[in-house]
């Protein structure tokens, strides 16, 4: 019974973040209706439905938005949504009837979410493209990787789902608010190559101030610092050290037995190099889960950098619940968490809501029109 129950959403299939914004809206209590192709499209279907964790806590219907019985379902639901959100190219949308000047004038209060690589408009609007193409534009990825070896791709956590898919629902849920005002909606147009720049927005600050090298791994957050930057101990696994603050760096030295000769140059950039190659030497000498043993309470900021095989048994997160196991598969838990309204996995991946197809009576259908869908296969 999450904060947006009540709250109908329309989302057309797609991949990456469109998927995910679904997926949270869902865990907050949304009613979430993702229109799929009724042929099962490659590019769509790409995992197991079973295990595809984005997809958790769905309504699916299968519509041929070619065919116009199947059109006219599409519009039906939209009529009845609160939001709609779509991953397309700009004017797919409009091509195939359903873009946003349409749907708003059927459902005045609509909050229409365009999800995109590089937004509605400019020179690359209809370029196909990448996290890694957004990132590279935004500045993000020359800042990311070692000095000697060129930037690093960051998974696909900062365009697609940090700059996209999170922008988008912060997008969605400000216009829901002001639509709630005014009574009108309107389109959320979200760009993963803004969103990654907006995120990039301290740095650019620090650079401003004189304190941003743009040169990789010669910055204190970039790896270019000794007391910010992965260690590998004896065992082969590693460390994240992190104590940025003179106090705690102080901790992290005397865990480590090493000696700074002027604690006062830790920000100095001119003594990492140094204090790096003395921690490294002195963080090789025991195996990772004994460093861990060693620092456990205190405020040296050291923590494993753990697998994924691991992630979930990691005391912490086990004691907060940050991965679940649901129908069988192991996923991250909703976040964030609500004191009185409480967001939950509705439903595994590929499987629907509610035993029942009553939801559709709720959007408007009858029980003919519902039989209907059943025995076609929409549903």
């Amino acid at each position: 019974m999450g904060p947006l129950q009540g709250i109908k959403v329309v989302e057309f299939a797609g991949l990456g973040p469109v998927p995910f914004s679904g997926m949270v809206l869902s865990d907050l209590g949304a009613e979430v209706v993702q229109i799929n192709r009724e042929a099962n499209a490659p590019e769509i279907n790409l995992f197991a439905p079973e295990k595809n964790i984005p997809n958790r806590g769905r309504h699916i219907v299968r519509l041929d938005l070619k065919a116009s019985t199947d059109m006219a379902t599409a519009l039906r639901l939209i009529e009845r949504a609160d939001m709609l959100i779509e991953g397309f190219r700009p004017g797919v949308m409009e091509r195939l009837g359903l873009g946003p000047e349409l749907c708003l004038a059927r459902n005045p209060r609509l909050v229409y979410g365009r999800m995109t690589g590089w937004g509605q408009t400019g020179p690359l609007a209809q370029t196909a493209g990448h996290d890694i193409n957004y990132l590279a534009l935004s500045g993000a990825l020359h800042a990311i990787g070692r000095a000697d070896g060129g930037p690093t791709p960051p998974l696909n956590l900062i365009a697609d789902y940090g700059g996209g898919a999170m922008l988008l629902l912060v997008g969605l849920l400000a216009a829901l608010l002001e639509a709630g005002k005014s009574g009108q909606g309107q389109v959320v147009d979200a760009a993963m190559s803004d969103g990654s720049a907006l995120l990039m927005a301290a740095i650019y600050s620090l650079k401003a101030m004189g304190y941003w090298s743009d040169r990789r791994e010669s910055n204190f957050l970039d790896g270019g610092a000794h007391f910010y930057d992965t260690y590998q101990c004896a065992d082969g696994k590693w460390l994240a050290v992190g104590p940025i603050e003179p106090h705690f760096y102080r901790i992290l030295l005397e865990g480590c037995s090493v000696t700074d000769p002027d604690p006062r140059q830790q920000w100095h950039p001119k003594s990492w190099p140094t204090m790096k190659e003395r921690l490294r030497a002195a963080l090789r000498t025991k195996n990772r889960d004994e460093w861990c043993a060693l620092f456990e309470g205190s405020d040296a900021c050291v923590t494993p950098v753990l697998g994924l095989e691991e992630a979930p048994t990691h005391p912490h997160n086990q004691a907060r619940q940050t991965f679940v196991e649901h129908a069988g598969l192991v996923q991250p838990a909703p976040a964030p968490r609500f004191s009185r309204t409480p967001a939950e996995i509705r439903s595994a991946p590929g499987s629907p809501v509610s035993p029942s197809n009553d939801w559709l009576t709720e959007w408007g259908f009858s029980d003919t029109e519902i039989a209907q869908f059943v025995s076609t296969g929409t549903l």
